[in-house]
C-alpha cells in the first residue's frame, strides 16, 4: 500500500471552507479513496481541548507567544496522532487550516518574528509538509458579514480588529507568491459552486500526481 497525501483548505472565515471540504470528501470517496477530515486547531482529543482555549472569546488576555505555542502544541499532537498514520495507510487527509494559518495570523497579522514562528511550526511538523494549500481568498469584511448572517458567534480570532484580519489575508497571498507549487488561491467572492468546482480540479490534479499509490475502499 502506498502513501496518501494531505490537502489543506484555508482562508477567511465565511469563505465557504466547510462546504468546500465536504465536497472534497464526497469527491474523494467517489474516486474510491479513503478521506480523513480534520481541523486545526483540534483534530485530536488533546488538540480539541487546546482549541477551546485558543478560540474562546473570553480570554483576551492571552499573550501572543502563548497563542503561538498553543497552536504549535496542538499541531504536534495532530501530526503524530492523526495525520501521519492516515497518510502512511494510504489515505487522503483534508484539514480545515494548518501551518500556513500560523504564519498568516501569528507572523503577518500579530507581527511575531518570522524566525520564531517558523521554528515553532517546524518543531511541530517534524519535517512533514502538506501537499497542497487551497486558499479561499475573501475580503474579511465580506467574510464577517457571512458569519453574522449565519447567526454564529465570533471566535477569539474573528473578534480581532479588521486590520488584523486584512493582514492575515495578505499573509496567505504572500506565502502563495513565495511557494506557488504549494498553494492554490481561489477567489471565494464568486458563487460557491464555482469555488467548489475549482477546488475539485485542484484535488484531481493531486490524485493524478499520486495515481495508483493510495488506499481504496471504505474507511
Amino acid at each position: 500500500m502506498g502513501k496518501g497525501f494531505m490537502i489543506v483548505c484555508d482562508g477567511s472565515n465565511g469563505a465557504g471552507k466547510t462546504t468546500v471540504i465536504k465536497a472534497i470528501e464526497e469527491h474523494l470517496k467517489s474516486r474510491g479513496l479513503q478521506a480523513v477530515i480534520t481541523r486545526e486547531p483540534g483534530g485530536t482529543p488533546i488538540g480539541e481541548k487546546i482549541r477551546d482555549i485558543l478560540l474562546c472569546p473570553d480570554t483576551p488576555e492571552m499573550c501572543d507567544v502563548a497563542e503561538l505555542m498553543l497552536f504549535g502544541a496542538a499541531r504536534a499532537q495532530h501530526v503524530q496522532e492523526k495525520i501521519l498514520p492516515a497518510i502512511r495507510a494510504g489515505k487522503v487527509v483534508v484539514s480545515d487550516r494548518f501551518d500556513a494559518a500560523t504564519l498568516s495570523f501569528q507572523h503577518y497579522a500579530r507581527g511575531l518574528d518570522i524566525g520564531l514562528v517558523k521554528q515553532i511550526n517546524e518543531l511541530a511538523l517534524d519535517g512533514f509538509r502538506p501537499d497542497m494549500n487551497i486558499i479561499l481568498d475573501l475580503d474579511p469584511v465580506l467574510g464577517l458579514e457571512r458569519v453574522h448572517q449565519r447567526g454564529e458567534r465570533l471566535d477569539r480570532m474573528e473578534t480581532q480588529k479588521l486590520e488584523f484580519l486584512q493582514k492575515a489575508r495578505q499573509g496567505y497571498l504572500e506565502q502563495a507568491r513565495l511557494s506557488p507549487s504549494m498553494f492554490s488561491i481561489l477567489d471565494a467572492s464568486r458563487p460557491l459552486a464555482e469555488v467548489v468546482s475549482d477546488a475539485l480540479g485542484v484535488v484531481d490534479e493531486l490524485i493524478r500526481r499520486h495515481g495508483g499509490q493510495m488506499a481504496v475502499g471504505t474507511p
